[in-house]
């Protein structure tokens, strides 16, 4: 099969902060990700592979260099129902996959914020969940996978079959080879539905009391967060702790939108002011509709995905999102300068995620989630004012012996990134030497 890379100019992060141009191919079948492959190295050209466009920043982008568009690669190949293993291509999404699973009883064991993620996008990223206490990291449930590589060929990838390199691609940001296909172990669950708990706190210190008293009883925590306020209700939010539902059946989700933004909206829509009063009618609303509610699966896990698009809430301009982990020893200190600086900077977050990491180990010597705990929040791009913000996010992550998150990262510093991973030079030495991106060139200046 002869394959062709094409210049395509519409290649953007999910944050819509880095827009450049890539040379692009599709290959239709596993078998033609070699000739892409060779064809990127015969012309002297980095190659990236690329899922589907969800990664914040530009970990998956390899600007004026080319990319394998993964998404032509979606087809089930083997499922064993007794032990509830499917293997999938790479570029199968994961909304593909729970609809497939959810009719049989079956679940991923954990899923992040959106399905609209290839599988191995999934992989190379270690995506994790609201289960993290309870069930680690996606790529703790990938048992085997297929890894083409420019300097060995095709490689059946585990922990036991090439440990290291099953090490180094779980997590490994797609730098480690091509993944064609991939086993995924899927978990027995009782309904698609959830029983969830909405519980308002005060403050960072409920926060942390509730988080504590709840991962023993509840599979599913997390927290939103108002980072406008400050004082003796810095850190108020609601609290989310759910388990799966006996009842309400098996329907899988459909992939239809409620409603999608057509345009970018105005930049002036989006202030100070309007931030407070988002912040304050969300948590209003919810403090008023506190207690225990039934949802389907679809309205806990992918609340976003109902808006078709929404990225474009933060105007042409784009978005940064930031995602760090620190230590539980200094968590709450390290959580609680880090929203004051928030709130002292005016710029603020519609979405700040706060939720606690269990113990359980990634199989992914680069994965992010580590015991501690994660906070999460998008901030419109203003150019200097929100960079020069970020900039002292990192000095207080870094204080803390914490990390920032590749899949959500767009301009993290050479030397966070290098202290966050002190694994990083076993991982460079694994990495492929025909594969390459802007976020890797960026760490490895």
């Amino acid at each position: 099969m002869t394959l062709t890379f094409t210049r395509s100019d519409q290649i953007r992060s999910w944050g819509r902060v880095v827009h450049a141009s890539h040379l692009v191919a599709r290959p239709p079948f596993r078998d033609a990700i070699d000739a892409s492959l060779a064809l990127a190295r015969e012309n002297g050209q980095a190659v990236m592979p690329y899922g589907a466009g969800r990664s914040y920043g530009d970990s998956a982008l390899n600007p004026d260099g080319a990319l394998i568009d993964m998404r032509g690669l979606d087809r089930f190949i083997a499922f064993d129902a007794e032990r509830g293993i499917v293997r999938v291509e790479a570029g199968l999404s994961l909304s593909t996959l729970i609809r497939f699973a959810i009719p049989r009883g079956l679940f991923p064991a954990t899923v992040p914020g959106t399905r609209h993620i290839t599988i191995g996008g999934a992989i190379a990223h270690d995506v994790h969940g609201k289960n993290h206490h309870a069930a680690g990291t996606f790529g703790t449930h990938v048992p085997r996978l297929s890894l083409l590589r420019s300097d060995r060929g095709r490689l059946a990838v585990s922990a036991a079959q090439e440990g290291e390199l099953h090490a180094a691609t779980i997590g490994g940001m797609g730098l480690t080879g091509i993944i064609a296909d991939a086993e995924i172990a899927l978990a027995g669950v009782p309904s698609a539905y959830i029983d969830c708990d909405f519980v308002p706190f005060g403050n960072l210190a409920q926060f942390f009391a509730l988080a504590d008293e709840s991962a023993a009883r509840f599979e599913h925590t997390v927290a939103w967060v108002d980072c406008t306020k400050t004082g003796d209700a810095l850190g108020r939010g609601i609290f989310q702790r759910a388990n799966w539902s006996a009842e309400g059946g098996y329907t899988p989700h459909r992939d239809q939108t409620r409603f999608s933004l057509p345009f970018d909206a105005p930049g002036f829509a989006l202030n100070s002011w309007t931030l407070r009063l988002f912040n304050e009618a969300y948590y209003a609303f919810n403090r008023r509709k506190a207690g225990s509610r039934r949802m389907h699966y679809s309205a806990f896990f992918f609340p976003l995905d109902a808006i078709g698009q929404w990225n474009r809430l933060y105007g042409a301009r784009g978005f940064y999102q930031y995602q760090c982990a620190v230590p539980m020893a200094v968590g709450e200190p390290a959580i609680r300068s880090m929203l004051e600086a928030i709130a002292d900077s005016g710029e603020g977050s519609f979405l700040a995620v706060l939720k606690t990491f269990g113990t359980r180990p990634s199989p992914g010597m680069m994965s992010f989630p580590r015991p501690g705990v994660t906070l999460a929040l998008d901030f419109r791009n203003r150019g200097a004012a929100t960079l020069a913000l970020l900039a002292r996010l990192d000095e207080i992550v870094a204080a803390a012996g914490g990390r920032l998150y590749a899949a959500k990262d767009g301009r993290m510093p050479a030397g966070l990134f290098k202290a966050g991973y002190p694994e990083w030079p076993r991982f460079a030495a694994l990495c492929d030497p025909s594969l390459s991106s802007s976020f890797w060139r960026r760490v490895m200046a």
